[in-house]
């Protein structure tokens, strides 16, 4: 029986097709493919291809052990695989529906006649066994729709795990350089305190001697306690980024490494940085790939819905027997069995129609989402190439005024050795050389910033 149960779904699975358009990928226009309007004529970014793991441009073997960690432990990577193995499980229970559904089913029943019977026994006992074979003929594509959509949905979950390794290692890096930028911030911070000491001290010196007044040196202890009030602020954010970073890490905030809380210098990458152009980069994007995924899934339910218009044939055959005991199921007893089609025809085709419908205007909202998602990833490149640009910029306008503030400082230290100057001029001028100093940490920090917001907006890598 299940030979020619085979033969037959055979033969029609020939003759079948599936219902609904077929997914054809949206080709991508000249203007999405092109370089970077950024990246022309630039001297800090070029047309090569990205690399991989990116934060291995740093050289800091802190950050790539970090990296690596937060890729094993972190709770919001281990959430998005197992939507993915969700995801996985749903289209292996999709194809099933492919093969035959096979069922044994089995009963045994001790009971009393009704009334005296000649030549029986009121009480008796019986056992039934059976096996059913069902398989569905998919004439009109509708299993073969749904597994396409299930495949469809296994790549958006695969594109979306890839997205939250992105932001994971985007906010490790980020996390890391924010440590280490306010360690050094605090550094210059705490310098800037220490000669606005020394200018109070010789202020209030001189204010004994009748050389200064009680406005000089409430003046200089109001700017001395200003710039320690923020020593507090710069702690505290680096106390919040190193707990940060044990948490992506999938630590508890005491079981991050000491080495990681030892750096105090900024994370440097004085080279170009590799871009590649809008073709690669909406290759590489995960949240373009899981948009296009979704919109292919999308379309493969148009066909489901618009298989519900036709028939649903199902081949069948069972197989039976029925006895007064375990011994005599199929000895005493002919076996009884049956095949044949089963056909199934939804009559209110109305709402078969209103579900096509509504898989449609899905497609429709999902074609959308699709192309919002690509411009998107374009304007973050482009925003972060620029911000990346300015960041550059204002960092040599401040590193230009720091050396000069510095050159000042020579000189007034040159002459107060020589009594042209007094001491309080010359704390004023390393004041001034400090506060530029901080100028420039602020800058450093940004850039960090800017760099992990470009390399984040062009997708990113990781290390399996």
């Amino acid at each position: 029986m299940l030979r020619k149960l085979a033969t037959a779904s055979s033969a029609l699975a020939l003759a079948a097709c599936a219902a609904g358009p077929n997914y054809q990928a949206k080709p991508i226009s000249a203007a999405e493919a092109a370089p970077f309007v950024m990246a022309q004529g630039s001297t800090i970014v070029s047309d090569a291809q990205p690399a991989g793991d990116w934060w291995r441009l740093y050289n800091d073997p802190v950050l790539d052990g970090l990296v690596k960690d937060a890729l094993a432990a972190n709770t919001d990577i281990r959430v998005a695989v197992a939507h993915l193995q969700r995801a996985r499980a749903f289209l292996r229970e999709e194809r099933g529906a492919r093969e035959p559904q096979v069922g044994l089913s089995g009963g045994a029943q001790y009971g009393r006649l009704p009334g005296p019977t000649a030549g029986q026994k009121r009480t008796h006992f019986q056992v039934d066994v059976g096996l059913d074979v069902a398989y569905e003929v998919d004439l009109f594509g509708r299993i073969s729709r749904r597994i396409e959509a299930a495949r469809g949905d296994v790549g958006a979950a695969v594109a979306d795990a890839d997205a939250v390794r992105v932001a994971i290692v985007a906010d490790t890096v980020r996390a890391y350089a924010d440590a280490v930028s306010s360690a050094e911030r605090v550094s210059v911070a705490e310098k800037i305190v220490a000669l606005l000491d020394q200018s109070l001290t010789l202020t209030e010196r001189r204010h004994q001697i009748g050389m200064a007044n009680g406005l000089d040196t409430a003046r200089i202890a109001a700017l001395r306690d200003q710039r320690r009030a923020e020593i507090p602020l710069l702690e505290s954010q680096r106390r919040a980024a190193l707990f940060r970073l044990a948490t992506l890490t999938g630590r508890a905030p005491r079981e991050l490494p000491q080495k990681v809380a030892d750096r105090t210098t900024f994370l440097r990458l004085e080279r170009v940085i590799p871009v590649g152009d809008g073709a690669t980069l909406l290759a590489r994007r995960p949240d373009v790939r899981a948009a296009e995924q979704r919109l292919a899934a999308a379309t493969a339910r148009i066909g489901v819905a618009t298989a519900d218009l036709y028939p649903k044939i199902t081949l069948g055959g069972s197989v039976g027997s029925s006895g007064a005991g375990l011994g005599n199921i199929f000895s005493a007893n002919p076996l009884t069995w049956l095949i044949g089609p089963l056909i199934n025809w939804t009559v209110n085709r109305n709402a078969a129609r209103a579900r096509v419908a509504g898989a449609q205007a899905d497609t429709q909202a999902a074609l959308a989402t699709f192309d919002g998602t690509i411009l998107e990833a374009l304007e973050e490149t482009e925003a972060a190439l620029s911000a990346y640009q300015q960041a550059l910029n204002r960092r040599d306008a401040l590193r230009a005024a720091s050396d000069q503030a510095q050159a000042a400082a020579r000189i007034t230290r040159a002459r107060q050795r020589e009594g042209d100057i007094s001491s309080l001029e010359l704390l004023d001028a390393e004041r001034t050389a400090a506060e530029s100093q901080a100028s420039l940490a602020e800058a450093d920090a940004r850039i960090a910033s800017s760099q992990v917001d470009l390399f984040r907006a062009l997708g990113g890598g990781w290390s399996s």
